[in-house]
């Protein structure tokens, strides 16, 4: 038997969980968001550095959970586990006014379905990709998650049509980066001159991910200095564990080539930036939202690949892409994605100024729609389930 609920307290209790980098930017998002309107809630779970700046006690690191690939959580999976029982116990016994899964749907939907059939209210921030692969996981979602905060728009009716309590909330990137960077501003900053071509590379967040992509990078570059050789490289990195896999391939280089390598500040390299190779993921929606072509790129083991091709609905696996529901900047993914390609695709897209002007326009556009003063709708869907004055 569990322990009955707690009598009121004075303080809101919120535990709240994200899995990786990009999990961790939104939820410190959520979390001033909330704090704006009811500052005395106390967050705990599993957070990254933005939710610990933000307020967030972290009983687990973050980094914990941010595995790819169904190889690799398999290899963490006892882990993973072991995690989650022991946040599950937490959270049972210490019964919180609400519990806020960010993203992680592998994680959290599971530990979610409890906590909601104990009477503790479930929300879930940023939906599962269910419209891109795995839709029957609707079915999940109905038994774990008490209400949805999605952040794309054409997301909102497929949870209504499903009979889930949903809110659009927009992208809290889309409020917070500018309309117009300053690619002038943000050299200096950095330190890079003003007068030479650009490229920002971001190989991932993740370890697995810079295992796949590290070196294919590195070769990329190298190709790349080969056509332009006045071309610059600015690599930035969440952590050290990928910003060490990514210097280790660097230095395996016969030739010495000019990366600068960044602690963070992703978004400043990409303003910086005339162009952005990108491993699928948000990092190519804050490209986008940067106003800065792209070209995306991923790769996974070859098991893991056919599973996601058997199961995938769209053609298209880029963020920008998907929500223009068009190729507006190139995918090359798996076989496709050779350090030859990657290159090619790269030098042409920069040869091409009106393309990469049509681009910048299109993202423009799409910047606008998804502003949508995301502080404050987080708040009014959260603020709900708070005892707050």
């Amino acid at each position: 038997m569990f322990a009955s609920r707690p009598a009121p307290r004075s303080a809101p209790r919120i535990a709240i969980v994200a899995g990786e980098a990009s999990g961790d930017l939104l939820g410190g998002h959520l979390i001033r968001a909330v704090h704006a309107r009811c500052p005395n809630a106390e967050f705990y779970g599993i957070a990254g550095q933005q939710m610990m700046l933000a307020g967030a006690n972290a009983m687990f690191q973050m980094e914990k959970l941010s595995v790819s690939g169904y190889a690799e959580v398999w290899r963490h999976l006892p882990e993973l586990l072991r995690i989650r029982r022991e946040l599950k116990k937490k959270i049972l016994l210490d019964k919180p006014d609400v519990f806020i899964g960010i993203d992680a749907p592998d994680f959290n939907l599971g530990l979610e379905r409890v906590l909601k059939r104990h009477g503790i209210p479930t929300l879930h921030f940023v939906s599962p990709s269910i419209w891109a692969w795995r839709g029957g996981r609707i079915k999940k979602i109905l038994r774990a998650v008490s209400r949805m905060l999605v952040v794309f728009p054409f997301e909102e009716m497929i949870y209504r049509d499903a009979g889930l309590p949903v809110n659009y909330v927009g992208h809290p990137l889309a409020d917070t980066l500018p309309d117009e960077p300053d690619r002038f501003a943000a050299r200096k900053r950095l330190n890079l001159p003003t007068d030479v071509p650009i490229i920002a590379l971001l190989p991932g967040s993740r370890e697995g991910e810079l295992l796949q992509h590290a070196t294919l990078f590195v070769e990329t570059v190298a190709l790349l200095r080969q056509r332009f050789p006045t071309m610059r490289f600015v690599a930035p990195f969440a952590n050290r564990t990928t910003r060490e896999i990514f210097i280790a391939a660097l230095h395996q280089h016969a030739d010495a080539l000019p990366v600068q390598i960044m602690n963070g500040h992703a978004d400043y390299a990409m303003t910086a930036a005339d162009m952005v190779l990108v491993a699928s993921g948000t990092a190519t929606l804050e490209a986008a939202l940067l106003k800065r072509p792209m070209v995306i790129t991923y790769r996974v083991k070859p098991f893991t690949a056919w599973l996601m091709r058997k199961r995938a609905y769209l053609p298209w696996v880029g963020l920008p892409n998907i929500l223009e529901r068009d190729f507006v900047v190139p995918e090359l993914l798996q076989e496709q994605a050779t350090a030859e390609n990657l290159a090619r695709a790269l030098g042409d897209l920069f040869e091409d100024v009106p393309r990469r002007e049509k681009i910048i326009a299109i993202f423009s556009r799409l910047h606008q729609t998804l502003k949508q003063n995301t502080a404050q709708k987080i708040a009014e869907a959260i603020l709900p389930y708070l005892p707050c004055d």
